[in-house]
This record gives C-alpha cells, sequence and structure tokens, in this order.
C-alpha cells in the first residue's frame, strides 16, 4: 500500500551568507583562505565600507583562494563554488536563483547592511541557509541571522575574544540560539563539514511572519513602499526616524525589537540610540553657534553705545552678553553629557 504522507524534499546547505564591519577584513581574509575550490556553495559577503570607498574586497580575496571572487552584479545566477561581494553604497540580496543589487534604504545606518541579505536569503533558501556573523560594531546582522533560524537555517558567530571589535558577535549570541561559536581559524573546516550536509527544506513560518519577511526583502529591494505596509506587523512607536523623520514602527522578532520607519530605514535599538544622540549633539551644537553669535552681537552693540558715551545702555548690553555667555557654558556642558551614551558602549566593546 502507498503512503499518503508527502514526501520531504532534501538538498544540501549550500548557500553562506557572512557580514562583518570593524575588523571584518582580516577575518574574511582568514576565513576565504582555508575554503576549498569545491566546496560546493554559493557564498555572500556584506562588509559596512564607505559608500565612496573603491571596492578592494574582491581582488584582495581573490589573491587568497581558488574559488571566484566578485563583486556581485544585479541579475547574475547563484553559481556554486562562487563569492559575491557586496558593492559599496548598494545592497546584496538574492532570490531563489538571482542576485540582486540595489540601493534600498539604509539599515542600521549602512548600505550595504548584513540584516537585508540575510533575511533574502532565509526567505528564499530557508534551511539550505548558513549565516555568519564576524567582528563589527553595534549589532547589524542580529536581526538577520534570527531569520535565518528561524526558517530552519544554521547560525554562526565568530567567538568573541576571536575578534577585533566584539560587539556583533556578542550581540548574536545575545540574541539568537546560535549554532556554533568558533574562532575564524575553525570556520572554514565547519563549512566544508555543514555544506555536506543535507536538509530538509519548507518553511516553519506561519502566515504573517512570511509576510513579513517577504515585506522587508521588498523593502531592501527598492521595491514601491506604498504597496508595502510594514506598521500591519508592528506597533506605532513614538519615535521619528533619524534619517527622514518618519514614525518608527516597532517590530518584533520573538524577545529582539526593532525599527522601521513607512519609507524603509531600519534600526536595531542600539543603533537607534546611536543616531539620536548624534542628532542631540549635532542640534546642541547648532544651538551654540547660534548663542555664541548673540553674544558676539551684543558685545559689538556695547561697544557701539560706549564709543558713543551711551554708559547705561553700553552696559545694558554687556550685562546681556554675560547671561548669554552661561548659557553658552550650560550648552558645553550639555554636549560633553551627550557623550556618555558613546563612552559606555565603547567601554562595553572593550570587555
Amino acid at each position: 500500500m502507498g503512503s499518503n504522507q508527502p514526501q520531504k524534499v532534501m538538498a544540501k546547505r549550500n548557500i553562506v551568507v557572512i557580514g562583518a564591519s570593524l575588523g571584518g577584513l582580516e577575518a574574511f581574509k582568514k576565513l576565504v583562505s582555508g575554503l576549498p575550490a569545491d566546496i560546493g556553495a554559493s557564498i555572500f559577503l556584506v562588509w559596512h565600507i564607505s559608500p565612496n570607498a573603491e571596492g578592494v574586497l574582491p581582488g584582495v580575496l581573490g589573491e587568497l583562494t581558488d574559488l571566484t571572487v566578485v563583486h556581485a552584479d544585479h541579475g547574475d545566477l547563484i553559481r556554486p563554488n562562487r563569492i559575491y561581494v557586496a558593492r559599496p553604497d548598494h545592497h546584496l540580496l538574492v532570490d531563489d536563483r538571482h542576485v540582486h543589487v540595489t540601493r534600498g534604504p539604509k539599515e542600521n545606518r549602512f548600505r550595504p547592511a548584513i540584516d537585508p541579505l540575510f533575511r533574502s536569503a532565509a526567505y528564499a533558501f530557508g534551511s539550505r541557509v548558513i549565516g555568519i556573523v564576524l567582528s563589527g560594531a553595534l549589532d547589524d546582522g542580529t536581526a538577520g541571522l534570527w531569520s535565518i533560524k528561524r526558517c530552519g537555517g544554521i547560525a554562526i558567530a565568530q567567538d568573541p575574544d576571536d575578534a577585533e571589535m566584539p560587539s556583533m558577535p556578542k550581540n548574536a549570541i545575545r540574541e539568537v540560539a546560535i549554532d556554533y561559536i568558533v574562532p575564524v581559524s575553525e570556520m572554514a573546516a565547519l563549512l566544508v563539514k555543514l555544506c555536506n550536509e543535507t536538509v530538509e527544506i519548507g518553511t516553519r513560518l506561519d502566515k504573517e511572519e512570511l509576510g513579513q519577511l517577504e515585506a522587508e526583502v521588498r523593502v531592501a529591494a527598492d521595491q514601491n513602499r506604498l504597496d508595502i505596509d510594514i506598521p500591519q506587523y508592528g506597533e506605532m512607536s513614538k519615535l521619528s526616524c533619524p534619517e527622514c523623520q518618519g514614525v518608527l514602527t516597532l517590530l518584533k522578532d520573538g524577545s529582539l525589537s526593532r525599527y522601521r520607519c513607512h519609507t524603509g530605514h531600519a534600526f536595531s535599538p542600539e543603533t537607534l540610540l546611536e543616531a539620536i544622540a548624534e542628532k542631540i549633539e549635532s542640534n546642541l551644537f547648532a544651538a551654540l553657534r547660534g548663542v555664541d553669535e548673540h553674544v558676539i552681537l551684543l558685545n559689538h552693540m556695547g561697544d557701539h553705545f560706549a564709543e558713543a558715551n551711551y554708559r547705561a545702555d553700553a552696559a545694558r548690553y554687556f550685562r546681556k552678553a554675560r547671561e548669554a555667555e552661561q548659557r553658552v557654558a550650560l550648552i558645553r556642558n550639555a554636549i560633553r553629557a551627550s557623550a556618555d551614551i558613546e563612552v559606555i558602549r565603547t567601554s562595553e566593546e572593550r570587555l
């Protein structure tokens, strides 16, 4: 008698997505140099770099491996034994057959960002994905790695003690059920092992989760965001986007919170905190400039009346100038206090 049970569909784990920022170059070099030319996987790299930087990573890594290393081009077919590198100022995404290179909204203040690549891979390939977070500041990659795990993939983090900048792997380890925490020197061998394993493919997500994941991939792909209703997947916050001043929607990935505005900019709590702190400092310096100009003008008018022998008027302007100078001191103290967030974060990264 035949079984009515649906047959399992099996496939190799052969999609590897890797993200890094500060300290990432050396980590990438060490990892790539240990990969065999016949690993059988397609590998995608995102490294936080300046939008105006020259994209040197393919050339640097190509000297260290027999794998083909290229800058990703929009519409490229996904091929095995090839490393695709995100271009400066462009997100790198994938679908089930092709590479997508876009200028969608920044995430965590970066383009390329790690989370968009990780989410698109999770959406397209599910359990076939291996996600790796390497050295870097703040926490880009954490939310994307959570999506990879949620879709049945494997999550790997660089051992923070092995990372030049441990914040990114530390945040990933804290928020995601990481499968492997290893130094970079052990990752190539681990990838060879994992890429030889066969897994059942399919999705664990319910309709709403799948809809949200698809919507966020579409945002990063720079599709028409008027057709993408991100707020339906979260709740409106009282916070505004530091990039465009739009209202931010609070989204939840399990216990992990993050924010996205209606134009598509996305922030982790740490990145949003840093962006707000920078905005506060910028506004305070603008206020300081205005008060400095007020002092200069008051003293100039005081000098004018003194020269004209209107002593009472001159004294009044000089007194107002001294009062304004006291406000300058208060603003400077506020600027110093606004740096406390950065000092705390930097101290934590040294731990």
